[in-house]
């Protein structure tokens, strides 16, 4: 049975949508339990375990919160890469009806301490060996009352009096009284204008990541779906939520390794895999190896993958690429199976979301103009409920009972949805609007460009120039003024970067995604290509 399918959307399978009181993770861990019984559902470095046995970690790892005093609504910060314990703590908050708190492992300074100081977390589990991230605040002074450490610290490392050894799980509790809109996760974002933000995810929003990304991807149970993402982040997160509801396996990787990516799934024997825009450009300038094709990979959700490298992704590894729109405020609302995708655009909305292009006062622009992206969803808590500690932020983002995106797009008369770019990533130079996404698509073009970023930087004007920072591929002696001439053929003269970088690498998370804001807080150095320094001029066209 299909539900009713609303024009321009995609059809979800209703017999795998739990009801709606049972949107939690603890109850989903008992049904599902028995349904798929001793098949692996969660395997993190060589541990792993069944569906079977996960309502028992859940309720030992729970056991062993509630034995350090943490309770229901209490938050606990996990500082922790891809390993068992990140699953053993995340199931066990779930479990006992507290909120997980998953922090960057790259975080430090006036960051770090502004997320232990906001969530109010009364524990945090942490590798020992990223204790350095912790000398330089005052631990005293926060909600903190004891620290975990996973493995033994370094010699001489510097050990907070409140830290212990990670205790064993303990004797199982009965699972709390969570409900679908409790808050499951509190994940912070990247904060590029501000502090972070604490995004309150409840359960019944993982829930829907799950079901609907398990959807568009095909995901069927005996699937294995293997992710080098890190699961402090969403994305991650949203693959166990898949494999749960669909009775697959959820492998987790340590981390993204260009050089490792194919022999890993190979090895994992991974049916899907989960990949970043910029990740994508990496792993094609690698030169090509029998590896590639080594594997029974048949599809990966990569969102923001330059439109003229999706099909050369897929012809030389044999997987294809599934595009969309989701955000840790909202869920997987734009996306299309892979039959139904359009090198260039997102896909349409799915089934249980709305979503309308607006201007700046918040009225619908026509088909084919750019605006921002504004979502709602149709049932409760399948988006996040705010952003903790912050009602103004909340209210901001949420005006009007639609949440704001901050993302410009454009809607097709056929439906679907197309990326222009981050309202702040918009460049106005001239009088004009520049999309540094569409110069970016250009630049990426170029046989000798592994990858770029585009962003503006201010003029002796006072206003904006576009400035470009380049990847080179291995061996390419490409130099500024042949940039300049492949561009000026390809787009209007005022797109044209003025500023051109030559760099190793882009600054990234690590997951992958560009540091942008790193780009502009540097600018343009004694480095940086002028093109009007150069006295280069361009054609008009």
């Amino acid at each position: 049975m299909k539900l009713p399918v609303m024009p321009g959307r995609e059809p979800l399978d209703a017999g795998r949508i739990v009801a709606p009181e049972q949107r939690c993770l603890a109850t989903m861990l008992e049904a599902h339990a028995g349904k798929f019984g001793a098949r692996t559902l969660v395997q993190a470095g060589a541990r792993r375990w069944s569906f079977a046995e996960a309502p028992e970690l859940a309720a030992r790892a729970a056991g062993r919160l509630a034995r350090a005093g943490i309770q229901a609504g209490d938050r606990v910060a996990l500082m922790c890469a891809n390993r068992a314990e990140f699953i053993e703590v995340f199931l066990g908050c779930a479990w006992l009806g507290a909120s997980l708190v998953p922090i960057n492992v790259a975080a430090r300074g006036l960051q770090l301490r502004h997320i232990l100081e906001n969530c109010g977390a009364r524990l945090l589990v942490i590798e020992a060996a990223l204790l350095g991230a912790l000398e330089p605040i005052d631990l005293p002074s926060l909600s903190l009352q004891a620290i975990w450490l996973i493995e033994p610290p370094a010699d001489g490392a510097r050990v907070p009096a409140i830290a212990q050894p990670l205790p064993a799980l303990a004797a199982p509790v009965p699972a709390g009284a969570a409900r679908p809109g409790d808050t499951l996760a509190i994940l912070y974002t990247s904060g590029t204008t501000g502090p972070s933000k604490g995004v309150c995810c409840p359960h019944a929003q993982f829930f829907w990541w799950g079901l609907t990304t398990a959807h568009l991807l095909e995901v069927a149970a005996g699937d294995v779906l293997c992710t080098t993402l890190p699961l402090f982040h969403t994305n991650a997160l949203n693959t166990f939520f898949q494999a749960l509801i669909s009775g697959a396996t959820a492998v987790f990787e340590p981390r993204f390794s260009a050089s490792a990516f194919w022999t890993t799934l190979a090895a994992r024997e991974a049916t899907v895999t989960y990949l970043l825009g910029a990740m994508v450009p990496i792993l094609l300038a690698r030169a090509p190896a029998p590896e590639e094709r080594r594997h029974r990979t048949r599809i990966a959700l990569a969102p923001g993958v330059p439109d003229h490298l999706q099909g050369a992704f897929t012809r030389r590894t044999g997987i294809g690429v599934i595009d969309g729109y989701g955000s840790t405020e909202t869920n997987f609302v734009v996306g299309a199976r892979l039959a139904d995708q359009k090198p260039g655009t997102m896909g349409k909305v799915v089934e249980g979301f709305a979503a309308r292009v607006v201007d700046t006062e918040d009225n619908a622009v026509p088909d084919g103009t750019a605006g921002e992206l504004t979502l709602r969803a149709d049932a409760p808590f399948a988006f996040a409920t705010g952003y903790f500690g912050a009602p103004e932020q909340t209210a901001e983002a949420w005006r009007t009972s639609w949440f704001h995106t901050g993302d410009r797009v454009i809607r097709a008369p056929d439906g679907t949805f197309k990326f222009v770019d981050r309202l702040k990533d918009a460049i106005r130079r001239r009088g004009e609007n520049i999309s540094s996404f569409e110069v970016e698509q250009v630049l990426l073009s170029h046989p000798e460009i592994a990858t770029a970023a585009v962003f503006p930087v201010r003029s002796e004007l006072a206003e904006d120039e576009v400035m470009a920072a380049i990847v080179r591929r291995p061996g390419s002696t490409l130099d500024a003024v042949s940039v300049i001439r492949f561009c000026e053929t390809r787009m209007a003269y005022f797109a044209v970067p003025r500023f051109l970088d030559f760099v190793d690498a882009l600054p990234a998370t690590e997951n992958g995604k560009i540091q942008k804001f790193k780009l502009r807080e540097r600018g343009v150095s004694a480095r940086t290509w002028d093109r009007d320094a150069a006295g280069i001029t361009l054609q008009r066209r």
